[in-house]
């Protein structure tokens, strides 16, 4: 499974992650010119710190969607397929590490797919593209 991990001793919060995600993201798939629709965003931590919030594709969100619209793509990563979304945003909610964004004007939400895009704007190698073991699916 893919997953983006961040080794919070090497960020400075530089922010080069969020604005190549923004250009990626924001720009280039959502059409926007907003930083807010990131899908990664840095954020000053209560220490004074800074770090990336991202999706580490846990998958908790899957087991809350009741449209199923979460669902796990073939290199692990949690994907929104945007057909079955009915905006119920029980993702955004669900996910502790607040992963999820929300665009005004838009029913579905969305979220980081490991692209990897963050991980080469980083001069500090804070951020890496991983594969990990898939979780256990989870049982309801």
């Amino acid at each position: 499974m893919r997953q983006l991990k961040i080794n919070l001793p090497k960020c400075d919060g530089g922010r080069n992650c969020d604005h190549e995600c923004e250009e990626a993201c924001a720009t280039k798939v959502f059409k926007l010119d907003d930083r807010q629709s990131a899908a990664l965003h840095v954020q000053e931590l209560a220490d004074g710190e800074s770090a990336a919030v991202i999706c580490d594709q846990c998958g908790d969100c899957v087991t809350v969607c009741p449209a199923d619209a979460l669902k796990r793509n073939k290199l692990g990563v949690v994907m929104i397929d945007k057909k079955l979304c009915v905006g119920c945003y029980m993702c955004i909610g669900f996910c502790e590490k607040g992963a999820f964004e929300r665009n005004p004007g838009w029913l579905e939400p969305y979220k980081c797919t490991a692209c990897g895009i963050c991980v080469k704007a980083c001069p500090h190698a804070a951020l890496e593209i991983v594969d990990v073991p898939a979780p256990a699916p989870h049982i309801i």
